[in-house]
């Protein structure tokens, strides 16, 4: 099988599915490809993903090489670093069988991915998952001990302009099933209208639903320059010494002295679920948020101590809305169309009955039917 297409590369799959197109051949360097980064490459229409590391290492049962085999990619695994040297963005490569080449020489080589490996794979990965459990569990009590004050102490939030005490927050996260579930909550924002709140990615995610980000919270890696410029409050997650690696982006957008500052050892959607509960937040309802071993797994996450000690903290007023389109969808059904049916009839019905102009309309209607058929 022969592909031809326009060399695009970035390291980072989430930065690199914001300039592909269904004519370029994607080039990463991902380490067991996680569902969101597989669904992300799926949406721009490519055909033909070449990773330079293995998609599925066989640490866990990982999603994302079944989900682009299934959906029709061809997936070329394991070529090695060195692609990234022989190969340059924009170049016309052609991949041919398990080779990448350029120009009729050959860069790299790896393994082509079917779905059948893949499952197998992902089931020989299934083994490892006892190992994995044991590792993150000690991780998350090793550092509970170090972050318990995420639960005891009295936390500081930035001051910020949008009025969060007494109403419903919504905190949306890039996570599973994160598109359909806003869609889903579509009629709850209208109505309510919550504070929403953008984790990184997550506030492109209520742009293209429809709606506006109130505030962003991240590290400002994974968000589109649009969501920065949309005018919501910005607030940049730091490490504990106050570094904050998001600022110079801000700086360079002219949005940075607007922009605050929140160093925190945690994630930055728990900085969002803790800005919720200091600022008197009625109640916060958590979309796309990752709560479990294979999803903390798919972000490269050791443990998960904040989440867990934040989850504590904010449990009275949280709702976890992940997978909410999936609980609930509303159908017509033929006895609904009945209803609808009869109950016109019977309007219609009842407008003839009082209306002296409708009885006469009725009756001339008649006479003259009558006429033309002689009756």
């Amino acid at each position: 099988m022969r592909h031809q297409g326009v060399a695009k590369l970035d390291k980072r799959t989430k930065d690199l599915v914001k300039r592909l197109g269904p004519d370029d051949v994607a080039f990463v360097d991902h380490v067991d490809m996680d569902r969101v980064s597989a669904e992300a490459l799926l949406a721009t229409g490519v055909e033909v993903v070449v990773n330079a590391a293995e998609s599925i290492s066989g640490a866990y049962p990982n999603v994302g090489p079944l989900l682009l085999t299934r959906g029709g990619v061809t997936l070329i695994d394991a070529v090695g670093p060195d692609a990234f040297d022989c190969i340059r963005e924009g170049d016309v490569v052609e991949v041919v069988g398990d080779e990448v080449r350029v120009g009729g020489k050959t860069c790299a080589k790896g393994t082509r991915l079917t779905v059948t490996t893949v499952e197998e794979r992902m089931e020989a990965a299934k083994a490892s998952l006892g190992d994995q459990l044991d590792r993150f569990a000690r991780n998350t009590l090793e550092y509970l001990e170090r972050e318990k004050a995420i639960l005891t102490d009295e936390m500081w939030v930035p001051r910020l302009e949008t009025p969060i005490e007494g109403r419903h927050v919504l905190v949306v996260v890039r996570g599973y099933d994160f598109r359909e579930d806003i869609e889903a909550l579509k009629p709850y924002i209208r109505e309510i209208r919550p504070v929403l709140v953008g984790v990184d990615g997550g506030a492109d995610a209520i742009l293209e639903a429809g709606f506006s980000p109130d505030i962003i919270v991240g590290d400002m890696d994974s968000v589109t320059d649009a969501a920065l410029l949309s005018g919501a409050e910005l607030i940049v997650h730091a490490y504990a010494d106050g570094h904050a690696p998001g600022m110079p982006r801000l700086d360079a957008l002219d949005v940075g002295e607007r922009a605050h500052v929140w160093p925190l050892s945690a994630t930055s959607e728990d900085l969002a679920l803790l800005l919720a509960w200091e600022s008197g937040a009625d109640l916060i309802v958590a979309l796309g948020t990752h709560a479990n071993l294979v999803e903390y797994l798919d972000k490269g996450r050791s443990g998960m101590a904040s989440t867990f000690l934040v989850r504590l903290k904010v449990g009275p007023k949280l709702v976890d809305a992940k997978g909410v389109n999936k609980l609930y969808r509303a159908s017509i059904g033929p006895s609904h169309l009945m209803v609808l049916v009869v109950g016109a009839l019977a309007v219609v019905t009842a407008i003839l009955l009082i209306s002296a102009e409708a009885r006469g309309m009725i009756e001339l209607l008649v006479l003259r039917i009558r006429a033309a058929f002689g009756i």
